[in-house]
Parts: structure tokens; C-alpha cells; sequence
């Protein structure tokens, strides 16, 4: 992937707890910022609307989604 971007909800509170984001033409990925050797979920690109909606619909805030992946 291309250029890893820092979710615009971090912040000095909780930057710590952060995912990133890469984006092609065809798909997006998305990795934990603390440990971005762990590896990364990457989605075609019209699945990840639905994902983040879903997540959207049970964890309210980042850090919540953080705590998500343990």
C-alpha cells in the first residue's frame, strides 16, 4: 500500500489508539498505528463503506474500535 494516514480523530488524548488508513484506485487497508507490522485488513474499495458502518453502528469512538482489536 501507498501512504498510511492517521485517523483525523486522533488527538493528544488518544493518539496513541489510532488507526491508519491507505488508499489505491481498487482498495483501501487499514492497520493499528502502534503496530503496523502486525499486518493490515485491506478491502475492495466498495466494501469498506459498509465495514466502517458496521463498526460505526456498535463502537462509538476510535478508541473504542482499538480496543476492538485487543
Amino acid at each position: 500500500m501507498g501512504n498510511w494516514r492517521k485517523s483525523s480523530y486522533s488527538g493528544p488524548d488518544d493518539g496513541n489508539d489510532c488507526v491508519e488508513i491507505a488508499t489505491t484506485p481498487t482498495h483501501i487497508a487499514v492497520r493499528d498505528s502502534k503496530a503496523p507490522a502486525r499486518g493490515q485488513l485491506t478491502f475492495p474499495a466498495g466494501a469498506f463503506t459498509p465495514f466502517v458502518d458496521a463498526l460505526a453502528q456498535r463502537y462509538s469512538t476510535v478508541t473504542d474500535f482499538a480496543k476492538l482489536r485487543g
